[in-house]
C-alpha cells in the first residue's frame, strides 16, 4: 500500500489556523468575567440560604443535630492533628527569627511580645484558615461532589427535601463551631513552641518572656483572631459546598471541584484577612497599635 504524504501547508492555511485558534482563545477569555460574576451570585444566594436556614432551624429546634455532630467530629478529626503540626513550626520560626534579631539589638526580653504579635494576630487565624481551606474544604467538596454525581441530591429534591437544608447547613455550622477550637489549639501550640525555643536555645528567662508577652498581647487580639477564624470557616463552608453541589462529569468533576474549592478558599481567606485587619486598624487604632 502506497503511503500518501501530507500535502505541504501554505502560509495562508497556517495563518487561518492561527487566527481561528486566537479567536477561540479570545472567545473563551471573554466569557471568564461573566462566569465569575454568575459564580459569585450563586455563592451569595447559597450563603443567604445557609444563614437563613441555620437561624430558622436552630430557633425551631429542627437543626439535624445528629448530622451536625457527625460532621463536626469528622472535620475536627481531619484538622486537629495538622493544626498541631502546623502550629509548632510557626511558633518555632517566630522565636528563632525574632530571637536572632533581638539578640543583636540587645532586647532579648521582647521575644515574648513578638510571639504575641506574630502568632495571635496573624499566624494562628491564617494557619487555621489555610488548614480549613485545604483539609476541611477537600472533605466537604468531595463528599457533596460524590453525592452530586451519584444523583443523590436530585433524589432528595424529588422527595421535596432541600439538599442545602439537609446537607450543607450541618457542615457549615459544624465548621463554624470547630473553628475557634482550632484557633485555640494553634495559639497554645505555637506560643508553647516559641517559649521552649526562646528559653532553651536563646537563653531568655521565662519571666521576661511571659512579662513581655502579657504586656503586648491584648484580649482584643484573641477576640480578633477568633473572629477571623469564624469568618474564614464561613467562607470555606460556602465555597466548598458550592463547588461540591455543582460538580459534573463524574469522578473528574469531583477532583476539579476539590481543586477549585481549595484555590478559591485560599484567595478569599487572604483577601478577608487583609480586609478585617484594615477594619480593626481603622476602628480600634489604639488597641491594635
Amino acid at each position: 500500500m502506497t503511503m500518501v504524504a501530507n500535502p505541504p501547508q501554505t502560509p495562508a492555511g497556517v495563518w487561518d489556523r492561527t487566527r481561528d485558534t486566537a479567536r477561540r482563545g479570545v472567545s473563551r477569555a471573554s466569557k471568564i468575567p461573566g462566569r465569575s460574576v454568575r459564580t459569585i451570585g450563586r455563592g451569595v444566594l447559597l450563603a443567604v440560604a445557609v444563614v437563613k436556614y441555620s437561624i430558622l432551624d436552630t430557633a425551631r429546634l429542627r437543626l439535624p443535630v445528629g448530622e451536625l455532630l457527625v460532621q463536626a467530629w469528622a472535620l475536627l478529626r481531619v484538622t486537629a492533628i495538622p493544626a498541631l503540626l502546623m502550629a509548632i513550626p510557626i511558633g518555632g520560626l517566630v522565636s528563632v527569627q525574632v530571637g536572632g534579631l533581638v539578640n543583636q539589638l540587645g532586647a532579648t526580653s521582647m521575644v515574648g511580645a513578638a510571639s504575641g504579635f506574630g502568632v495571635i494576630r496573624q499566624g494562628a487565624p491564617m494557619a487555621a484558615g489555610f488548614l480549613m481551606g485545604g483539609v476541611a474544604a477537600a472533605a466537604i467538596a468531595s463528599d457533596l461532589g460524590a453525592r452530586q454525581i451519584r444523583e443523590e441530591l436530585d433524589a432528595l429534591r424529588a422527595m421535596s427535601v432541600d439538599p442545602v437544608r439537609r446537607l450543607v447547613v450541618p457542615r457549615f455550622v459544624a465548621l463554624v463551631l470547630i473553628a475557634p477550637l482550632l484557633c485555640f489549639v494553634i495559639i497554645a501550640s505555637a506560643v508553647s513552641a516559641a517559649y521552649l525555643i526562646a528559653v532553651g536555645l536563646n537563653g531568655i528567662t521565662p519571666g521576661s518572656f511571659w512579662m513581655s508577652f502579657g504586656s503586648f498581647a491584648r484580649v482584643l487580639d484573641v477576640w480578633a483572631a477568633l473572629a477571623k477564624t469564624v469568618v474564614f470557616a464561613a467562607i470555606v463552608g460556602i465555597i466548598s459546598s458550592l463547588r461540591g453541589i455543582e460538580a459534573r462529569r463524574g469522578p473528574r468533576g469531583v477532583a476539579d471541584a476539590v481543586s477549585s474549592a481549595v484555590v478559591l478558599n485560599v484567595v478569599c481567606i487572604v483577601l478577608a484577612n487583609v480586609s478585617i485587619t484594615q477594619l480593626l486598624t481603622m476602628f480600634f487604632p489604639v488597641e491594635v497599635s
